[in-house]
């Protein structure tokens, strides 16, 4: 829901970052791999109890991952590869930080695991429509708004990293609204998807 809405708002910090980057001959892909590594330093943190830097790193990860796209739309090095590895990436990070919370808080694994298994659920129905739907957004595919996209889920790491005494709470409230996401998705395919 905030990517979607706020976007327009943050996007000219976006191409500032992009492009200093861009004179400095760094390209979208090398963004991307670099975005992902620090993503998974997040882990590392979140063991050591440096939650302040694991989610201020989680922050700047998630920047980057959107910095990346704009520099290749400005470069028009756009490639579906890029696309792919941004996804796949961004799944692992979240994953990484679902396990090392999980790790931390063996009470919160069952929590944990419903929330993976919302993120499975939701993605599948976002991967499958932007595959078949003949719609194409600013993005290299067809991209679902939502209740929980992407900042909606750095919010709740957030959360879940700093407060990790109500990580059942908070994990909840996240899969409540990942699965309230997946409905919407699922909804707006099957109105796109049998006209």
């Amino acid at each position: 829901m905030l990517d979607t809405r706020a976007r327009k708002f943050i996007q000219p910090f976006f191409n500032l970052i992009a492009d200093l980057l861009i004179k400095n001959n760094i390209s979208a892909n090398q963004v991307t791999i670099f975005a992902f590594i620090l993503g998974l330093t997040i882990n590392i943190f979140i063991l050591t109890d440096f939650n302040l830097i694991a989610v201020i790193i989680l922050w700047i990860s998630g920047a980057l991952d959107a910095v990346d796209g704009t520099i290749a739309r400005k470069t028009k090095t756009s490639s579906q590869f890029g696309t792919i590895m941004d996804i796949v990436f961004d799944r692992l990070v979240e994953i990484g930080m679902i396990i090392t919370l999980a790790i931390k808080n063996s009470n919160a694994t069952f929590s944990l695991l419903l929330l993976t298994s919302s993120i499975v659920i939701t993605m599948t129905i976002f991967l499958s429509v932007g595959a078949v739907a003949n719609k194409k957004g600013e993005k290299s595919f067809y991209y679902q708004p939502g209740l929980a996209e992407r900042t909606e889920g750095f919010i709740f790491f957030t959360f879940m990293i700093l407060f990790q005494k109500y990580l059942i709470i908070i994990t909840m409230m996240f899969f409540i609204a990942i699965i309230y996401t997946a409905f919407q998705r699922f909804k707006e395919a099957h109105k796109i998807l049998t006209k």
